[in-house]
């Protein structure tokens, strides 16, 4: 990655946009401590990603593409008391806290059944509730409304401005191919082309920047200029 400059200000969720190889999960990966980057800096809340990588991973929650990491024949429930615990939550604290996210997510209809056995959308919100077991100040979501169907997608959507952003989380960065959610949801978007941030600013910056009427045209021309 060259030239990547971004600001995810508190209060606000920042759209990463991007065609397929840009760099954008990536990206996430480095500001979750993951990967180490190979150059540069990134911090997140003040905490450096490489010499403050404990600190960084108790303010970050990062759910990536797809809830591989659940164990399908547990319920969601279950799975979710697991991760509380590993992640260091007494058991009483984790019963509150998982209480209080299936209540905020609306999946607590489901949570005896099997994880294999929920719906995608149902195991999207089980891995949106992992991730913020932990209260994270900052979220970082990888596609979270990708197979799903568009009843699905405007419910997530719907759940990351008014639940997670306003009642969960003090700053989100979406990675997303959708325009249209990107136009939805976030209040700032951030192209990634090639491993460069080549625009940065709001959907309304976007389209002026780039002299055209729609978002899509806007984008196009953005990654096609370099």
């Amino acid at each position: 990655m060259r030239g990547v400059s971004l600001e995810v200000r508190e209060g606000e969720v920042v759209g990463l946009l991007g065609p397929n190889g840009a760099g954008k999960t990536t990206f996430l990966e480095i500001l979750s401590t993951l990967l180490l980057p190979n150059g540069g800096e990134a911090s997140v809340c003040g905490h450096d990603v490489v010499n403050d990588a404990a600190q960084v991973r108790r303010m970050v929650g990062y759910c990536p593409s797809g809830p591989d990491s659940f164990y399908p024949r547990l319920s969601g429930a279950a799975n979710l008391e697991f991760f509380a615990l590993l992640s260091g939550l007494a058991p009483s604290q984790a019963r509150m806290r998982i209480a209080a996210l299936l209540d905020a997510l609306n999946i607590d209809g489901a949570t005896n059944r099997a994880f294999q056995r929920c719906s995608e959308g149902i195991k999207q919100r089980f891995a949106l509730a992992r991730v913020l077991l932990n209260h994270p100040r900052v979220l970082l979501l990888d596609e979270p409304t990708r197979s799903l169907d568009p009843l699905l997608q405007r419910e997530i959507r719907r759940l990351l401005r008014e639940t997670l952003l306003n009642q969960q989380v003090k700053a989100v960065l979406l990675v997303t191919h959708s325009l249209e959610e990107a136009e939805q949801v976030c209040d700032r978007l951030a192209i990634l082309h090639q491993g460069r941030m080549v625009s940065v600013g709001t959907p309304a910056e976007i389209r002026r920047t780039m002299g055209e009427a729609e978002l899509a045209a806007a984008f196009q021309k953005a990654v096609g200029a370099c």
